[in-house]
């Protein structure tokens, strides 16, 4: 084995990831090191964390002076304190007396170590796991993880155990080795089948590189092996959550609560669930119920202030996201995303509570919001904007929204609701991974039938009222309508024009990417396109190959002919074109219908790596300011002979008429989507294309042209090379 200064270390930050609570997603706030059972008796209790008793002392974790009598005046207190200067001399004293597992020679280093148990002893789960992640970004590049691996490895060819392959497994599995991790769990498993534990964490393997039907398999073997499992069910939840299945999810989140009701990770996960489902009342009382159980989760404060904002009530929403905003990160911390998004968040709260009694139509988003707060806001930058003046705080005289009984509406109103609802219903995608939304059905339903109506009056040549002027209705405002619902339905993502970003930013263009495939996760959400994506790949490289390598057209397609992964495909670019090395790109064409035989940049496919767990593949296009333009006036010439044919529509009832109408409704999506003219409205780096598809949906539904289990019109739109006729 290494030395006591090199392997070790990592190995206790094996421990704390495998003896804690599970981590399925970016989302956790908190981190359980033990169990109850664990935290209260060390380790020696429970039947599955017998074979770390080598590992740990029963007394790791004291959590009340030795030196207290009970019934003593003043009472014994825990010896941990939110004083940082306590913190410090408790871990100094833990580092004296040895009362942590895999102390090292290096006293600093067993000092950051215990400086983490102290935290985890003293509640602070958050502060713990940040400062262990601080400890792996600095241990990391010294290569201690490295050293550990090998002395397992070593350490497995003399004497393989189940214990060693759990533990190298946990080291991979924190170093996003999912692939191997999996094996050495596998492996444990192999050797020693009632390990809970080892079967969550092969699981979690699974979840992580996307893999969520099997990662839902492996969630219900642990659940076997320990029917109390809370942290399995809750994996188990969160998986069904991501696969997008309700029901399996809010019954797995449901049974972890039935064992724990305190479960603070639980409700959590089950209340983000509910916000996205639609059902924020319920929502609220998820995240209540973790703000008392953790006063200080950024999380639970987050959704509840967004929530609040959601419903109309925006002076305990924007209370909450105060309290936010006042948990500055430490210095060195890296902030928590709620910490960068509340403060754009907070403005936009201000800017809709001093609108509340304005009517929709008369105002406008992109022409009020300040140009550098939409470009900071859409890009998810730090809110360091220069000059910048806020939004005007609460007004007394400016009333929440109250909440509504559907009984107390009239029979039109009602109707007018449920009409809304199914034609919302009808723009749930039939693909895995996204969970249904009822507040944005009902949202986008309601924006379809205004969109009817508005184009009814248009064909019929009335005026609307549009952003505070009357005039005819133009194909923005068109789209602007399905924009202003969906901003109504949920504040958090800034879904704003990119054209009316400022100049400087428009020239530089916006990117919107989306990852497929990076390193070893998939993109479960666009699996169901990955062969249409490929056989595309292989269209392009055949007339890359006749235009400017003919004389090898005829061996490459015959080697595309055996490729049916992503990966085998760079190892054959390789082999024809010198050129390629790490990687290359695909660019696809959009044909012009106003200017026939002119075509459009569409969007780039980025492959890198050859190999399963090495490489990236993306989907990319950038909307610049020249890009822009040419899609415009596509989409410009597209809406006059749409309103040109609708007219004629009013007066007719010839079936051919509508069917002209309706396609020319489908080309408008069509550019709509390959244009992408509005921001992300995601907190990520890649995009969140769900947000921008449902606007883009709602359209085709408006003579009925919609299918009944519609795919994603985004991806639909990119993968054809002309618009398709109903």
């Amino acid at each position: 084995m290494a030395p006591a200064g090199g392997g070790v270390v990592p190995a206790a930050l094996s421990l704390l990831y495998l003896c804690g609570a599970i981590l399925s997603s970016e989302y956790f706030s908190t981190l359980t090191f033990f169990n109850s059972d664990l935290h209260k008796h060390g380790c020696s209790s429970p039947a599955e964390w017998e074979e770390y008793a080598a590992d740990c002392e029963s007394a790791i974790l004291q959590l009340e002076d030795p030196d207290c009598e009970e019934g003593s005046n003043p009472p014994c207190e825990s010896i941990f304190s939110l004083n940082a200067e306590k913190i410090l001399n408790q871990a100094k004293l833990f580092v004296e007396q040895r009362r942590f597992p895999f102390a090292v020679e290096n006293q600093n280093t067993n000092e950051e170590l215990a400086i983490g148990y102290v935290l985890i002893g003293n509640g602070l789960n958050d502060e713990a796991i940040k400062h262990f992640s601080l400890l792996l970004q600095i241990l990391s590049p010294l290569g201690r993880i490295s050293e550990a691996l090998s002395d397992l490895t070593k350490a497995i060819q003399l004497q393989p155990s189940a214990r060693l392959y759990r533990h190298r497994g946990t080291l991979l599995f924190i170093s996003e080795d999912y692939m191997a991790a999996m094996e050495d769990f596998q492996q444990s498993l192999e050797l020693k089948k009632n390990q809970p534990i080892a079967m969550l964490y092969k699981g979690l393997t699974f979840f992580h590189r996307g893999l969520l039907k099997e990662a839902i398999e492996v969630f219900k073997e642990a659940l076997k092996l320990k029917s109390d499992f809370i942290d399995a069910y809750k994996s188990l939840g969160q998986a069904y959550r991501e696969l997008g299945d309700f029901e399996n999810a809010m019954e797995s989140f449901q049974k972890a609560l039935l064992l724990d009701q305190n479960h603070i990770q639980s409700l959590q996960l089950r209340g983000m669930m509910l916000y996205h489902h639609g059902s924020l009342q319920e929502a609220i009382g998820n995240f209540k119920r973790c703000l008392q159980l953790e006063p200080y989760n950024e999380v639970c404060q987050y959704m509840k202030g967004l929530s609040h904002v959601a419903m109309g009530q925006f002076y305990e929403g924007i209370k909450a996201q105060t309290k936010v905003m006042l948990n500055d990160p430490l210095l060195g911390q890296k902030a928590s995303s709620e910490y960068l998004k509340v403060k754009y968040l907070r403005e936009y709260s201000r800017y809709l509570h001093s609108h509340l009694d304005v009517p929709v139509a008369e105002y406008n988003v992109d022409q009020d919001l300040p140009g550098n707060f939409k470009n900071h806001w859409a890009k998810n930058l730090p809110f360091l904007i220069e000059d910048y003046e806020e939004q005007p705080g609460l007004q007394p005289h400016i009333k929440d929204v109250l909440p509504q009984n559907f009984d107390s509406y009239s029979a039109e109103v009602q109707k007018l609701i449920c009409t809304a609802d199914r034609l919302g219903a009808l723009m749930q995608y039939d693909t895995l991974g996204f969970l249904p939304n009822l507040r944005v059905h009902r949202a986008m339903g309601l924006a379809t039938i205004e969109v009817m109506q508005a184009m009814q009056r248009t064909w019929s040549n009335s005026k609307v009222r549009v952003n505070g002027k009357t005039r005819q209705l133009q194909w923005r405002d068109m789209f602007d309508i399905a924009v202003k619902w969906r901003r109504i339905a949920d504040p958090d993502q800034p879904v704003l024009w990119l054209d009316q970003m400022p100049a400087r930013s428009l020239s530089r263009g916006f990117n919107n990417h989306i990852n497929l495939i990076r390193g070893q996760i998939i993109n479960i959400r666009y699996l169901q396109y990955f062969s249409s994506i490929l056989s595309f790949v292989k269209e392009r490289i055949l007339v890359y190959h006749g235009a400017y390598n003919p004389r090898v057209l005829q061996e490459v397609k015959q080697a595309l002919e055996n490729v049916n992964k992503v990966e085998d495909l760079l190892p054959i670019m390789k082999q024809f074109n010198s050129k390629t090395r790490d990687g290359f790109t695909v660019n696809s064409k959009v044909p012009s219908l106003k200017d026939p035989g002119k075509e459009y940049d569409g969007f780039t496919i980025t492959i890198t790596g050859d190999r399963v767990g090495n490489m990236l593949f993306s989907v990319e296009t950038q909307t610049t300011d020249e890009r822009t333009q040419q899609y415009q006036s596509e989409i410009e010439a597209l809406y006059k002979d749409l309103t040109a044919k609708g007219k004629t529509l009013m007066l007719s009832t010839e079936l051919g008429d509508a069917d002209a109408v309706c396609n020319l409704i489908l080309s408008l999506v069509y550019y709509f989507c390959n244009l992408m003219p509005l921001s992300r409205g995601s907190s990520s780096q890649s995009v969140e294309v769900k947000s921008r598809s449902k606007v883009y949906l709602f359209l085709v539904s408006v003579f009925s042209a919609v299918v009944s289990t519609p795919r994603q019109p985004s991806c639909e739109a990119l993968l054809v090379y002309r618009p398709k006729s109903v």
